[in-house]
């Protein structure tokens, strides 16, 4: 925001917020394939993907992945597909499956949600990573490629929220280049228990320098010969 925006004024002497004279609200996000070096994402299909996810997901022998989640653990895959079906027949949330290019074999769940292109906010969520793909490269990029798709298509406003107890989910937003907004004390209940939700976002004015940011770190060259990245991501945004 320029210096005098915080001066603005309507006819009525009321402080107003800088005017965004070309906003066009973008286009309600299309379902489909995202490609990048280290991962897809697919538009999630239960026929093709529910076994390999349901096989994935199962490294996680305590269940302790599914603990903020409003969902889950499931107690069979029949359960599992029943809910992947369920789900994959809206749009709102969007899902995708997280697949690596190396492997080819779904190991991960994320989705588009509270999508509203007149505002052009929408959020990203319903994340869940295997075992086996947590602290990659894998992951990382498919949280880049859902950011970059909506900045591209010209939403103003990504954000994240969890669980305020979630440490993993806040540190990994903070991480991707979020800024903590706040939190919202007994947003809702689920599992038989209370839940204080932390907001983070990331906005259009911020997004240059973090997908630079991105970019240089899932550079080739920022990785030896056994993958381990040489330098942290590091994202400043303005």
């Amino acid at each position: 925001m320029e210096a005098g925006d915080s001066q603005r004024k309507n006819q009525l002497g009321q402080p107003i917020g800088p005017p965004i004279p070309d906003w066009t609200p973008p286009r309600f996000p299309e379902c489909e394939t995202i490609e990048g070096q280290h991962s897809m994402l697919e538009p999630l299909n239960p026929e093709q993907h529910a076994q390999a996810l349901f096989d994935a997901f199962g490294q996680d022998t305590d269940g302790r992945n599914w603990t903020y989640l409003p969902y889950g653990p499931f107690d069979s895959f029949d359960q599992f597909n029943d809910w992947l079906v369920e789900i994959a027949a809206g749009d709102d949330p969007q899902f995708y499956t997280v697949i690596p290019t190396e492997t080819g074999k779904p190991a991960g769940l994320a989705s588009y949600l509270r999508i509203n292109p007149p505002l052009g906010m929408i959020e990203v969520g319903h994340i869940h990573f295997a075992e086996s793909i947590k602290r990659s490269p894998i992951t990382t990029e498919a949280m880049f490629l859902m950011m970059r798709k909506a900045f591209e298509l010209g939403y103003r406003r990504y954000e994240w929220k969890c669980d305020s107890l979630n440490s993993p989910s806040r540190v990994a937003a903070e991480r991707l280049g979020f800024k903590y907004e706040g939190t919202f004390r007994q947003a809702f209940v689920y599992k038989g228990r209370s839940r204080d939700s932390a907001w983070f976002s990331l906005i259009d004015s911020e997004w240059p320098a973090a997908k630079a940011a991105f970019e240089n770190w899932l550079s080739p060259n920022n990785f030896d010969t056994a993958g381990i990245q040489l330098t942290p991501l590091r994202v400043r945004s303005s």
